[in-house]
Protein backbone atom coordinates (compact mmCIF):
# COMPACT_ATOMS: atom_id res chain seq x y z
CA UNK A 1 0.00 0.00 0.00
CA UNK A 2 1.79 2.85 -1.32
CA UNK A 3 1.97 5.68 1.65
CA UNK A 4 0.21 9.34 0.60
CA UNK A 5 1.95 12.83 1.84
CA UNK A 6 0.36 15.23 3.36
CA UNK A 7 -0.75 18.36 1.38
CA UNK A 8 1.73 20.34 3.41
CA UNK A 9 4.51 18.42 2.55
CA UNK A 10 3.12 18.22 -1.35
CA UNK A 11 3.43 21.58 -1.08
CA UNK A 12 6.55 22.18 0.59
CA UNK A 13 7.90 19.97 -2.38
CA UNK A 14 6.44 21.95 -5.12
CA UNK A 15 8.13 25.05 -3.79
CA UNK A 16 11.40 23.49 -3.11
CA UNK A 17 10.91 22.86 -7.19
CA UNK A 18 10.12 26.01 -7.93
CA UNK A 19 12.57 28.11 -6.30
CA UNK A 20 12.06 31.53 -8.14
CA UNK A 21 8.45 30.93 -7.68
CA UNK A 22 9.84 31.11 -3.80
CA UNK A 23 11.04 33.99 -3.82
CA UNK A 24 8.68 35.81 -6.05
CA UNK A 25 6.12 34.86 -2.92
CA UNK A 26 8.20 36.05 -0.09
CA UNK A 27 8.98 38.96 -2.39
CA UNK A 28 5.62 40.31 -3.02
CA UNK A 29 4.10 41.77 -0.02
CA UNK A 30 7.39 44.14 0.40
CA UNK A 31 7.37 45.03 -3.46
CA UNK A 32 3.64 45.52 -2.93
CA UNK A 33 4.32 48.27 0.04
CA UNK A 34 7.70 50.06 -2.11
CA UNK A 35 5.44 50.05 -5.47
CA UNK A 36 2.70 51.90 -2.95
CA UNK A 37 4.43 53.49 0.11
CA UNK A 38 7.19 54.47 -1.75
CA UNK A 39 6.94 55.09 -5.52
CA UNK A 40 3.51 56.14 -5.34
CA UNK A 41 4.36 58.60 -3.01
CA UNK A 42 7.25 59.95 -5.36
CA UNK A 43 4.63 59.64 -8.17
CA UNK A 44 2.16 62.13 -6.55
CA UNK A 45 4.75 64.54 -5.67
CA UNK A 46 5.79 64.78 -9.26
CA UNK A 47 2.27 65.16 -10.19
CA UNK A 48 1.85 67.70 -7.62
CA UNK A 49 4.65 69.51 -8.81
CA UNK A 50 2.99 70.73 -12.06
CA UNK A 51 -0.43 72.06 -10.41
CA UNK A 52 -0.75 75.46 -8.91
CA UNK A 53 -2.39 76.94 -6.15
CA UNK A 54 -5.18 79.91 -6.37
CA UNK A 55 -3.59 82.74 -4.16
CA UNK A 56 -7.20 83.94 -3.45
CA UNK A 57 -9.14 80.91 -2.06
CA UNK A 58 -5.60 79.04 -1.05
CA UNK A 59 -7.20 75.54 -2.93
CA UNK A 60 -4.80 73.55 -5.06
CA UNK A 61 -5.83 73.72 -9.11
CA UNK A 62 -5.11 70.27 -11.21
CA UNK A 63 -4.25 72.81 -14.13
CA UNK A 64 -1.04 71.54 -16.43
CA UNK A 65 1.80 73.79 -16.19
CA UNK A 66 5.65 74.44 -15.88
CA UNK A 67 5.75 77.60 -13.76
CA UNK A 68 6.26 76.60 -10.58
CA UNK A 69 9.84 75.24 -12.45
CA UNK A 70 10.39 78.44 -14.21
CA UNK A 71 10.12 80.12 -10.72
CA UNK A 72 12.33 77.76 -9.05
CA UNK A 73 15.20 77.68 -11.71
CA UNK A 74 14.52 81.85 -13.13
CA UNK A 75 14.58 83.22 -9.22
CA UNK A 76 17.83 83.67 -7.97
CA UNK A 77 17.03 83.25 -4.28
CA UNK A 78 16.03 79.72 -5.18
CA UNK A 79 19.19 78.71 -7.11
CA UNK A 80 21.00 80.54 -4.33
CA UNK A 81 19.38 78.41 -1.64
CA UNK A 82 20.00 75.25 -4.11
CA UNK A 83 23.83 75.41 -4.23
CA UNK A 84 23.99 76.46 -0.49
CA UNK A 85 22.47 73.05 0.38
CA UNK A 86 24.18 71.39 -2.23
CA UNK A 87 27.58 72.69 -0.79
CA UNK A 88 26.77 72.13 2.86
CA UNK A 89 25.93 68.89 2.04
CA UNK A 90 29.03 67.72 0.40
CA UNK A 91 31.60 69.88 3.21
CA UNK A 92 29.63 67.76 5.60
CA UNK A 93 30.42 64.61 3.94
CA UNK A 94 33.98 65.69 3.39
CA UNK A 95 34.72 66.42 7.38
CA UNK A 96 32.56 63.21 8.15
CA UNK A 97 35.16 60.84 5.90
CA UNK A 98 38.35 62.50 7.40
CA UNK A 99 37.14 61.98 11.17
CA UNK A 100 35.52 58.95 10.45
CA UNK A 101 38.15 57.01 8.08
CA UNK A 102 41.19 57.49 11.52
CA UNK A 103 38.35 56.18 14.08
CA UNK A 104 37.43 53.30 11.66
CA UNK A 105 40.43 52.13 11.32
CA UNK A 106 41.60 52.27 14.82
CA UNK A 107 38.35 50.19 15.73
CA UNK A 108 39.07 47.62 12.51
CA UNK A 109 42.87 47.22 13.03
CA UNK A 110 44.04 48.45 16.24
CA UNK A 111 41.85 47.58 18.94
CA UNK A 112 41.03 43.91 20.64
CA UNK A 113 37.85 41.79 19.68
CA UNK A 114 36.74 42.89 22.49
CA UNK A 115 37.43 46.15 22.45
CA UNK A 116 36.41 46.69 19.01
CA UNK A 117 32.47 45.71 20.26
CA UNK A 118 32.64 48.43 22.90
CA UNK A 119 34.02 51.19 20.29
CA UNK A 120 31.18 49.58 18.12
CA UNK A 121 28.35 50.47 21.02
CA UNK A 122 29.95 53.98 21.73
CA UNK A 123 29.50 54.83 18.08
CA UNK A 124 26.17 53.76 17.96
CA UNK A 125 25.00 55.42 21.28
CA UNK A 126 24.42 58.59 19.78
CA UNK A 127 21.33 57.32 17.53
CA UNK A 128 19.86 55.87 20.61
CA UNK A 129 19.40 60.36 21.56
CA UNK A 130 16.43 62.25 20.37
CA UNK A 131 17.47 64.31 17.08
CA UNK A 132 16.36 67.21 19.24
CA UNK A 133 17.96 66.67 21.76
CA UNK A 134 21.57 66.94 20.17
CA UNK A 135 20.98 69.56 17.62
CA UNK A 136 19.46 71.85 20.80
CA UNK A 137 23.05 71.04 22.63
CA UNK A 138 24.97 72.41 19.82
CA UNK A 139 22.64 75.68 20.06
CA UNK A 140 23.72 75.70 23.36
CA UNK A 141 27.28 75.34 22.43
CA UNK A 142 27.62 77.72 19.85
CA UNK A 143 25.44 80.70 21.12
CA UNK A 144 27.12 83.66 22.78
CA UNK A 145 27.22 82.44 26.34
CA UNK A 146 27.91 78.64 25.02
CA UNK A 147 30.93 76.62 26.39
CA UNK A 148 32.56 76.78 22.71
CA UNK A 149 33.07 81.22 23.46
CA UNK A 150 33.89 80.44 26.61
CA UNK A 151 36.80 78.51 25.75
CA UNK A 152 37.98 80.52 23.07
CA UNK A 153 37.42 83.26 24.82
CA UNK A 154 41.12 83.23 26.37
CA UNK A 155 42.65 83.40 23.27
CA UNK A 156 40.71 86.24 21.66
CA UNK A 157 38.18 84.08 19.44
CA UNK A 158 35.04 83.87 19.25
CA UNK A 159 32.50 80.87 18.11
CA UNK A 160 31.01 80.99 14.44
CA UNK A 161 27.45 81.78 16.05
CA UNK A 162 24.64 80.49 14.60
CA UNK A 163 24.70 80.53 10.32
CA UNK A 164 25.92 78.22 7.54
CA UNK A 165 29.04 76.83 9.70
CA UNK A 166 26.88 76.29 12.79
CA UNK A 167 24.69 74.34 10.18
CA UNK A 168 27.67 72.28 8.47
CA UNK A 169 28.98 71.54 12.65
CA UNK A 170 26.01 70.16 14.00
CA UNK A 171 24.89 68.26 10.57
CA UNK A 172 28.84 66.77 10.61
CA UNK A 173 28.26 65.78 14.43
CA UNK A 174 24.44 64.08 13.58
CA UNK A 175 25.89 61.86 10.65
CA UNK A 176 28.97 61.03 11.95
CA UNK A 177 28.30 57.70 13.11
CA UNK A 178 26.66 56.39 9.40
CA UNK A 179 30.24 56.99 7.95
CA UNK A 180 32.13 55.36 10.67
CA UNK A 181 30.05 52.02 10.34
CA UNK A 182 30.05 51.92 6.44
CA UNK A 183 33.98 52.56 6.44
CA UNK A 184 34.42 50.17 9.70
CA UNK A 185 33.25 47.56 7.91
CA UNK A 186 35.23 47.98 4.87
CA UNK A 187 38.36 48.05 6.49
CA UNK A 188 37.20 44.92 9.01
CA UNK A 189 37.10 42.91 5.32
CA UNK A 190 40.34 44.19 4.22
CA UNK A 191 42.78 41.51 4.69
CA UNK A 192 45.95 42.20 6.81
CA UNK A 193 48.04 40.37 4.53
CA UNK A 194 47.47 42.81 1.77
CA UNK A 195 48.98 45.21 4.10
CA UNK A 196 51.55 43.30 5.73
CA UNK A 197 52.84 42.53 2.11
CA UNK A 198 52.90 46.20 1.03
CA UNK A 199 55.40 47.12 4.02
CA UNK A 200 57.95 43.95 3.28
CA UNK A 201 58.14 45.46 -0.17
CA UNK A 202 59.23 48.80 1.02
CA UNK A 203 55.98 50.66 0.99
CA UNK A 204 56.13 53.59 4.20
CA UNK A 205 53.18 54.03 5.49
CA UNK A 206 51.00 56.70 3.62
CA UNK A 207 52.41 54.49 0.52
CA UNK A 208 50.77 51.60 2.17
CA UNK A 209 47.54 53.87 2.54
CA UNK A 210 47.69 55.54 -0.58
CA UNK A 211 47.99 52.46 -2.91
CA UNK A 212 46.15 50.02 -1.06
CA UNK A 213 44.33 51.20 1.93
CA UNK A 214 42.16 53.48 0.38
CA UNK A 215 41.79 52.08 -3.05
CA UNK A 216 40.06 49.02 -1.46
CA UNK A 217 38.23 50.91 1.25
CA UNK A 218 36.50 53.44 -1.03
CA UNK A 219 33.83 52.17 -1.91
CA UNK A 220 32.88 51.89 1.80
CA UNK A 221 33.63 55.74 1.81
CA UNK A 222 31.25 56.17 -0.66
CA UNK A 223 28.88 54.12 0.94
CA UNK A 224 28.99 56.41 4.15
CA UNK A 225 28.57 59.29 1.93
CA UNK A 226 25.60 58.23 0.31
CA UNK A 227 23.95 58.84 4.44
CA UNK A 228 25.63 62.14 4.69
CA UNK A 229 24.84 63.60 1.84
CA UNK A 230 21.19 62.72 1.49
CA UNK A 231 20.54 63.03 4.88
CA UNK A 232 22.35 66.79 4.97
CA UNK A 233 20.22 67.41 1.66
CA UNK A 234 17.13 66.71 3.14
CA UNK A 235 17.70 68.36 6.39
CA UNK A 236 15.88 71.33 7.59
CA UNK A 237 15.28 70.86 11.10
CA UNK A 238 19.14 71.43 12.26
CA UNK A 239 19.50 74.89 10.33
CA UNK A 240 16.16 76.10 12.09
CA UNK A 241 17.63 75.44 15.70
CA UNK A 242 21.14 76.93 14.63
CA UNK A 243 21.19 78.32 11.30
CA UNK A 244 20.25 81.52 11.80
CA UNK A 245 18.55 83.08 8.72
CA UNK A 246 19.73 80.81 6.29
CA UNK A 247 18.03 78.31 4.55
CA UNK A 248 17.90 75.33 2.71
CA UNK A 249 15.67 73.20 0.62
CA UNK A 250 14.24 71.82 3.60
CA UNK A 251 13.21 74.84 4.78
CA UNK A 252 12.11 76.09 1.66
CA UNK A 253 9.41 72.80 1.30
CA UNK A 254 8.42 73.16 4.90
CA UNK A 255 7.60 76.52 4.95
CA UNK A 256 5.69 76.31 1.74
CA UNK A 257 3.89 73.54 3.09
CA UNK A 258 3.27 75.74 5.85
CA UNK A 259 3.15 79.10 6.31
CA UNK A 260 2.60 79.53 2.47
CA UNK A 261 0.13 77.18 2.01
CA UNK A 262 1.34 76.32 -1.41
CA UNK A 263 1.54 72.57 -1.80
CA UNK A 264 2.39 72.49 -5.47
CA UNK A 265 5.72 74.78 -4.94
CA UNK A 266 6.40 72.61 -1.88
CA UNK A 267 6.70 69.57 -4.35
CA UNK A 268 8.29 71.51 -7.10
CA UNK A 269 11.21 72.42 -4.45
CA UNK A 270 10.88 68.94 -3.12
CA UNK A 271 12.01 67.30 -6.80
CA UNK A 272 15.46 69.01 -6.95
CA UNK A 273 16.74 66.79 -3.79
CA UNK A 274 15.53 63.88 -5.71
CA UNK A 275 17.11 64.44 -8.52
CA UNK A 276 20.15 65.05 -6.98
CA UNK A 277 20.17 61.98 -5.28
CA UNK A 278 19.19 60.23 -8.57
CA UNK A 279 22.05 60.99 -10.38
CA UNK A 280 24.74 60.87 -7.23
CA UNK A 281 23.34 57.12 -6.82
CA UNK A 282 23.67 56.40 -10.67
CA UNK A 283 27.86 58.20 -10.22
CA UNK A 284 28.36 55.69 -7.74
CA UNK A 285 26.80 52.94 -8.51
CA UNK A 286 30.03 51.92 -10.81
CA UNK A 287 32.22 52.40 -8.00
CA UNK A 288 30.87 49.39 -6.02
CA UNK A 289 29.22 51.13 -3.04
CA UNK A 290 26.06 49.73 -3.55
CA UNK A 291 27.43 46.39 -2.39
CA UNK A 292 28.35 47.92 1.37
CA UNK A 293 25.34 48.93 2.08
Amino acid sequence: MTAVSPPSHRISAFFHRKPQLRLGLLLTAPMLWLGLAYLGALAALFITAFWSTDVFTGKVVTDWSFDNFVTLFSDSIYRTITFRTVGIALLVTVIDAVIAFPMAFAMAKLASPKAQRVLVIMVMTPLWASYLVKAYAWRTLLSGNGVLNWLLDPLGLSGPGYGVTATVITLSYLWLPYMILPIYAGLERLPASLVDASGDLGAKSFRTFRSVILPLTFPAIVAGSIFTFSLSLGDYIAVKIVGGTSQMLGNVVYDNIGAANNLPFAATVATVPVVIMLVYLAAVRRTGALDNL
